[in-house]
């Protein structure tokens, strides 16, 4: 039915429509059903967002299948890192929640962009707030899976070949 390049072709745009995906999600949970993001959850989608453009650029290009495909990876590990980190915050103990801490705005505004980041991957009280569930996961739980989801596929446009 399909040609033996067909498949391969196929994964960057995979990759891409799912990270377009997952972004249009969360702009609606956002503005649609009021749930603002923490700020894991904008590091989560700029993640999103870098390995989305890679998988695009992937897709148009059809060539440098490694590059692209290590790219992407390193982007969805990325990710998974800062989601497990928000995971990890949600199942603490109440009592060991960490307090809620300024906006990212703020922290952007006032701080240097190094201690921004080292402040916003400590996480903070609000990043540990489970606001939405979907068969009993947290979106952080299900935005872990996109990111492991991602990666595979990267990992399988870095092993193809044209």
């Amino acid at each position: 039915m399909f040609n033996k390049g067909f498949l391969p072709r196929m994964l960057p745009v995979l990759g891409f429509l799912v990270c377009a995906g997952l972004l249009s999600a969360a702009y609606y949970f956002q503005f649609e059903r009021h749930l603002e993001p923490c700020p894991l959850c904008i590091f989560q989608r700029l993640f999103y967002l870098a390995a989305g453009v890679i998988f695009l650029v992937a897709a148009i290009h059809n060539r440098a299948r490694l590059i692209y495909g290590l790219l992407s990876a390193l982007f969805s590990l990325g990710g998974a890192a800062v989601a497990t980190r928000q995971v990890w915050l949600q199942h603490l103990p109440a009592d060991q929640v960490p307090e809620c801490g300024p906006g990212l705005n703020y922290m952007l505004q006032a701080f240097p962009i190094g201690k921004t980041l080292r402040m916003v991957l400590r996480g903070s009280g609000e990043c540990a707030k489970v606001d939405w569930r979907l068969l009993g996961f947290s979106m952080a739980e299900w935005s872990l899976a996109a990111f492991v989801f991602l990666f595979v596929l990267a990992f399988m446009i870095a092993r193809s070949r044209k």
